[in-house]
């Protein structure tokens, strides 16, 4: 034993331990330690410390063990070269004050770690990180990591070059919060909803190829991106990105969608007229002739045939529902025009700032949007007839160029100096009071005349109710083979309640009606009862049978009623007794009952026939 008693705690140490005296001279040192040191060190009971440590390429050592052995100031993982027979090999050191028991000066004590094999796998991980970042550089697509909370841990030089953000400034930060915030349109972009943080909670692969990132400088890249998951035994740790500008393709698509798009303008130019009477064809189709026998659609008939023949404007009045297209559909199929198109512009539909363009066309450039020349309804119309449908919706400041148009027969396009000519016939349409609209002043007066030449009065369906039952029928005929369904029937109660409704949507509201109801049903009769709406249908009349006060009837002469009635019911019925529609469910009774009944009062079919 030295006079460090606790000699004995370093000798068979694993670690490099020793003790120095104030002087910097060791006292007490560590087997392993000493069996490293030269050979003429290795049995000297003392040894300095210039001989343990670097001092020449470490000078400010000395300065740190003096002020741990005067101070009391510890030296904490401080890197020191430590002298061994191998050589200056490098290490880390800590060293601290201690004060020996029964010794009044303080000693020295310092623990080195060698930390030479640790260099050799720091340099060959920066050499495998250098190695990898020149191939991850070289990439042509952007790549950087996530770490299990979604952080940015690596980026490679083309996610810089098309983000826009140095590698160092996205480190720590999460890439949604970086450049994936937002939709194209500026919209918020949910972070739950970002496929890249999906693949860190499911550890699924997510591919996308029609989002955006969002640059340094604000603007937004097209990119497609793939996430793909990191997994550690078996759970997402992280996540790996891929992703490319795709700018340039985008700009290549847009420029072949533009030409494309161009070509079809030619082409739709010139097939517009084609298309317009296709979609004429198609509507006749649909909506069939003009329905029914009733005396006020006769007298609609008449009118139709007498001003088809004739080129003066015609202007059709009537409520919202009543039919007024098939009335103008009626007088372009009846005239001479017939073989040309009838051109619909439905003048409550246009925005006000587009009527211009969309009475007289443009040519390309003339304002902005204008990508393209566009042919107006008029030229369209050309020795057709031009159908004007809510023609009172017309803004006052386009009347008087309408006016000029149909009264000169000629116009220019938006942009456009060349005149153009257009011989049309005017069919016009409205629910509104015109003439009070032109003592009000929003409508002219001399357009007025000029539209209305040939009024025309449409009936409302209150009043041609005879034609309700073959307009019914018409639309669940047409209802049933749309939905691919049995044709439907319709009950002479039914056809009662249908006729008892006031119909204030007119035709359009009985179509609707048999449309929801074909739906609604499940049988072979259709079910009106969940679609009329009771407050419109007009109350039955009820036959009074109470005798007023002071008189009264005799049992034959109710007995009398009693057989007329129960007559006019096998009448109605066809004399079908049994089943559907026959005499004895319309009476409310049982068919037995009514054979009974009829046999009471000699009711036979060949004798009321």
């Amino acid at each position: 034993m030295t006079n460090y008693t606790f000699e004995w705690l370093f000798r068979e140490s694993p670690s490099l331990l020793l003790v120095l005296d104030e002087s910097l001279v060791c006292r007490s040192i560590a087997r392993v330690w000493r069996q490293r040191l030269k050979f003429r060190l290795r049995e000297a009971p003392t040894i300095a410390a210039a001989e343990l440590f670097d001092f020449a390429s470490e000078p400010e050592l000395i300065s740190q063990f003096e002020a741990v052995a005067y101070e009391g100031k510890p030296i904490v993982n401080t890197p020191a070269g430590l002298l061994t027979f191998e050589g200056t090999i490098p290490g880390r050191l800590s060293a601290w004050r201690a004060h020996p028991i029964g010794h009044k000066r303080p000693c020295v004590v310092v623990a080195a770690t060698d930390v030479s094999k640790y260099r050799i796998a720091i340099e060959e991980l920066t050499q495998l990180q250098s190695q990898y970042g020149l191939i991850l550089d070289s990439a042509g697509e952007g790549i950087y990591g996530l770490d299990a909370e979604g952080h940015i841990v690596f980026g490679n030089a083309a996610t810089e070059r098309i983000v826009g953000w140095r590698a160092e400034d996205m480190l720590g930060q999460k890439s949604h919060d970086v450049h994936h915030h937002s939709y194209a349109d500026g919209s918020h972009y949910p972070r739950d909803d970002c496929p890249i943080y999906a693949a860190l909670i499911d550890g699924e692969v997510h591919q996308v190829d029609n989002e955006v990132f969002w640059h340094a400088d604000g603007s937004a890249v097209p990119v497609e991106y793939t996430s793909t998951p990191i997994l550690k035994n078996g759970k997402p740790n992280g996540a790996v990105v891929v992703f490319r500008d795709i700018s340039e393709r985008k700009k290549l698509e847009q420029e072949r969608d533009s030409a494309f798009s161009e070509v079809k303008q030619l082409k739709d130019k010139l097939e517009l007229e084609r298309d317009y009477l296709r979609d004429e064809v198609k509507t006749i189709l649909k909506y069939g002739e003009i329905i029914g026998e009733s005396r006020a659609l006769k007298r609609t008939q008449t009118q139709i045939e007498a001003v088809a023949a004739t080129s003066v404007g015609v202007l059709i009045l009537g409520e919202s529902g009543t039919g007024k297209e098939l009335i103008a559909r009626a007088i372009h199929n009846q005239s001479n025009r017939a073989d040309k198109p009838m051109v619909k512009v439905n003048c409550a539909s246009i925005p006000k700032d587009l009527f211009e363009s969309e009475f007289f066309g443009h040519v390309k450039g003339a304002f902005t949007g204008a990508h393209q020349d566009r042919v107006g309804r008029i030229q369209l119309a050309d020795g057709g007839t031009l159908f004007l449908d809510e023609v009172g919706e017309i803004p006052p400041s386009q009347q008087g160029k309408l006016l000029r148009a149909l009264q000169e027969r000629e116009f220019e396009r938006i942009g456009d100096g060349r005149t153009i000519k257009a011989d049309v016939r005017i069919v016009a349409a409205t629910n509104q009071d015109l003439e009070a609209q032109v003592k009000a002043g929003r409508f002219r007066e001399d357009l007025y005349y000029r539209l209305s030449v040939f009024p025309i009065q449409v009936p409302s369906l209150r009043e041609r109710r005879e034609d309700i039952a073959s307009l019914a029928m018409h639309f669940i005929h047409l209802t049933c083979k749309e939905f691919c369904r049995e044709p439907l029937k319709l009950s002479r109660q039914q056809v009662d309640m249908l006729k008892r409704h006031s119909w204030p949507g007119n035709i359009r509201e009985l179509k609707n009606v048999i449309e929801r109801s074909v739906i609604l049903s499940t049988g072979n009769r259709i079910n009106l009862d969940l679609t009329l709406n009771p407050a419109n249908i007009e109350e039955q009349p009820q036959i009074k049978l109470q005798p007023e006060p002071g008189e009264f009837m005799t049992d034959a002469e109710i007995r009398e009623i009693e057989k007329s009635n129960m007559i006019s019911a096998l009448r109605n019925a066809k004399w079908q007794v049994w089943g559907e529609e026959g005499a004895a469910q319309l009476l409310g009774i049982k068919p037995s009952t009514l054979n009974y009944r009829m046999k009471g009062f000699g009711i036979r079919k060949e004798k009321y026939q």
